[in-house]
């Protein structure tokens, strides 16, 4: 019986010890937008500084440093604020090559809400300022990507929902100075958006992809298209070279996988790339042969485009409507690594159907398909999704997952709820 015991007691605590949670401090939970998925970035590094970005529960932007492997936090409460009641204005936060912390808060189709820094590796903002002047009136969805070179690309919708624009401009490091390079990179002709996910890769090339969304309504998203630069933003090209006439539009568009609507796909997801600069897309729909919404890698290799499906999941649910969605599961987050058949995938992801808590779904081959699903923490984060700090993964391999639970009422509902602890949650 002690044997018994003292087994059981050894598994519990490693599983506890496992999770490594590590605590930042109380933010606002009455809806996810602390937690969005589309957040470019919650956490990021660089050297063995860290800093994350949170609201608080009045509302105020909150940023939080800490040295790499040190469980205490140095936390600043900026003076800006945010419509913490609409799930869209989420904090996107980015460290360029000098060390200055870029932050942008608070859109969903209004002026641009930017500051950076005071000096580097500073968790001081300085006054909210422009980046170019144009096309900076009508912001939603701003993301931060860095260049390796430490130069930015900032992009963000133009428009509204079912009628925008990308926006995508450039930071040069030497000068300090923004550039916008297009402002209707991808164009919906009036018509239609694009949904972006992107990343930039070890030799700097930008990748895109996105589904287009005609209406409002989620249930009107359709397809995945592709487009790449080679030129830090100037040019775009299809996987196959063959250069784009800009802008771009659902005409000219790379088709990567044709996906019709009402298929329960969803926008907004990630992207990364292999090694060898392949790339890699992560989202969920339903088809003919799954009844039930699955997460799914969409990746290039020389055979064309391909798809791979987790399909571990037994219920059913649908898209449609418009403002923030209650969704049994989280749109997915995906890393890579390797290159070739040797390719390793890891999903993050949260599902209703394992108790909400934070999962991942690890592949050791693109040969294989057998996906080992494990769970990261013993507790639900209810509606979060995940982000994880980019720039540590490229550099050392090793991943920081930001963590808080949260509540989402469906149709950008709040919950009345206290606030909830933000965590960074250490992975292998």
């Amino acid at each position: 019986m002690k044997y018994h015991f003292l087994l059981l007691y050894i598994f519990i605590c490693g599983f506890i010890t496992s999770q490594k949670l590590i605590p930042v401090g109380d933010g606002w939970a009455g809806n996810s937008i602390n937690t969005v998925v589309f957040r470019k970035n919650s956490v990021v590094s660089k050297g063995n500084i860290q800093f994350t970005a949170y609201y608080n529960n009045d509302g105020f932007l909150t940023i939080a440093k800490r040295k790499l492997n040190s469980k205490k936090w140095e936390i600043t409460t900026a003076k800006y604020k945010g419509n913490i009641k609409d799930a869209h204005n989420s904090i996107s936060i980015m460290l360029d090559g000098d060390g200055y912390l870029h932050v942008s808060w608070d859109h969903h189709g209004n002026e641009l809400r930017y500051a950076r820094s005071v000096k580097p590796y500073s968790a001081e903002l300085g006054q909210k300022m422009q980046m170019t002047g144009q096309n900076e009136t009508n912001v939603t969805y701003p993301e931060f990507y860095n260049f390796p070179n430490g130069d930015l690309i900032f992009m963000y919708r133009d428009g509204r929902s079912g009628k925008g624009n990308l926006v995508m401009n450039r930071y040069d490091l030497k000068t300090k100075t923004w550039e916008q390079l297009h402002s209707n990179l991808i164009d919906g002709e009036n018509r239609q958006n694009a949904y972006w996910q992107a990343c930039i890769d070890k030799q700097g090339v930008i990748h895109i992809s996105w589904v287009w969304r005609s209406s409002p309504d989620v249930a009107s998203n359709n397809s995945m298209c592709y487009a790449r630069s080679t030129d830090s933003g100037k040019s775009w090209e299809k996987s196959t070279g063959e250069k784009y006439q800009l802008p771009i539009n659902a005409a000219n568009a790379e088709y990567a996988w044709k996906i019709p609507q009402r298929s329960e796909l969803i926008n907004q997801t990630s992207m990364t790339t292999d090694d060898a600069g392949n790339p890699f897309i992560a989202t969920y729909w339903r088809d003919s042969i799954s009844p039930f919404p699955q997460y799914r890698i969409i990746y290039k290799t020389t055979s064309g485009w391909q798809t791979k499906c987790v399909c571990s999941r037994k219920t059913g649910f649908s898209l449609s409507g418009g403002g923030t969605k209650r969704i049994p599961i989280s749109r997915p987050q995906i890393l890579v690594k390797g290159k070739g058949e040797k390719t390793r995938i890891t999903i993050l992801f949260r599902d209703e159907e394992r108790d909400s808590k934070v999962s991942k779904a690890d592949l050791n081959s693109l040969k294989s398909d057998e996906w080992r699903i494990t769970d990261l923490t013993d507790f639900s984060v209810g509606e979060w999704e995940p982000t994880y700090d980019t720039e540590l993964w490229k550099a050392k391999s090793k991943l920081n997952i930001f963590v808080q639970k949260v509540f989402q009422v469906d149709g950008e509902g709040v919950a009345n709820v206290k606030p909830e602890m933000v965590y960074i949650l250490e992975d292998k």
